[in-house]
């Protein structure tokens, strides 16, 4: 049996406010987390993603109150990532409400925390991001890099941390399947290269990434509208799709957006 597929809405966080920006940068204010969050349950999502943007940067702990007002007026899936650098600040996020943490940095750093929190938490509570920037070949190694190609030349998809600001030299493709094997229930993957821009989602990566592993995918990273969904429902093999501008914009509504997929022929939840 198809499972149904997740519409989800992105709550970027940065000093307490909603925030969006463009390939992780030109950053603007989108909102109030509590009220988006309130509307976008009642308009039927399916979970709801809290991401504070710039923790990890700033050294700092995730926003507890936020997370706190945020799990009181939802009742869906949530889940709450940036600045969870160990065992004792996952534990903290989920006694304040989420269902589910999101690592980014700190699994690159620190692998054997993704092992520990599926240990103590039990995978479906471990998600790790991935945000990955395409890098063209020059004439260095290729070694342990999948490759890909367009009338560019070639390239791989490199894992950047800290809110998309350092690279790890680290291939996308591989550190999914390395996350999964150490714990990992699920991939947040997101395309820096698409993010902001409103032009669609990263088929061509969140396809690699899907065939690569045998655990949930959710898609990010340049959704503009609705049709954008369907094309990443259609062409991969993706198990939800995440989306911000689209909604705190109000381009269009979650409950819009699930019953043009319905229509479309994709198995939803309305």
């Amino acid at each position: 049996m198809t499972l149904a597929k997740r519409i989800i809405p992105c709550l970027d966080v940065d000093n307490g406010r909603v925030v969006k920006g463009v390939h992780f940068s030109d950053i603007k204010d989108a909102g109030d987390p509590v009220e988006l969050a309130k509307k976008y349950g009642e308009q039927g999502a399916d979970e709801l993603v809290f991401l504070d943007i710039t923790a990890s940067q700033q050294g700092r702990d995730t926003m507890k109150n936020v997370v706190r007002k945020v799990a009181s007026v939802i009742d869906i899936p949530f889940t709450v990532g940036g600045g969870i650098k160990k065992l004792e600040d996952a534990r903290d996020i989920l006694l304040s409400g989420a269902d589910k943490v999101s690592i980014n940095t700190a699994a690159v750093k620190t692998q054997a925390l993704i092992t520990r929190l599926m240990e103590i938490f039990g995978r479906q509570c471990v998600v790790v991001a991935i945000d990955a920037k395409r890098v063209y070949l020059g004439k260095g190694s290729q070694k342990g890099k999948t490759v890909f190609s367009d009338k560019k030349g070639r390239y791989w998809f490199e894992v950047m941390v800290y809110g998309g600001k350092e690279g790890t030299g680290l291939d996308a493709i591989s550190w999914a399947k390395k996350a999964e094997s150490l714990g990992a229930g699920e991939i947040l993957l997101t395309s820096i290269d698409a993010d902001g821009t409103e032009n669609g989602y990263d088929v061509e990566l969140t396809q690699a990434i899907c065939k690569t592993v045998n655990i949930p995918v959710i898609a990010s990273g340049g959704c503009g509208r609705a049709s954008h969904m369907l094309d990443v429902f259609e062409k991969t093999d993706v198990d939800a799709a995440l989306a911000a501008s689209i909604f705190h914009y109000e381009k269009s509504t979650v409950d819009k957006v699930k019953k043009y997929l319905r229509r479309s022929g994709v198995k939803i939840r309305v």
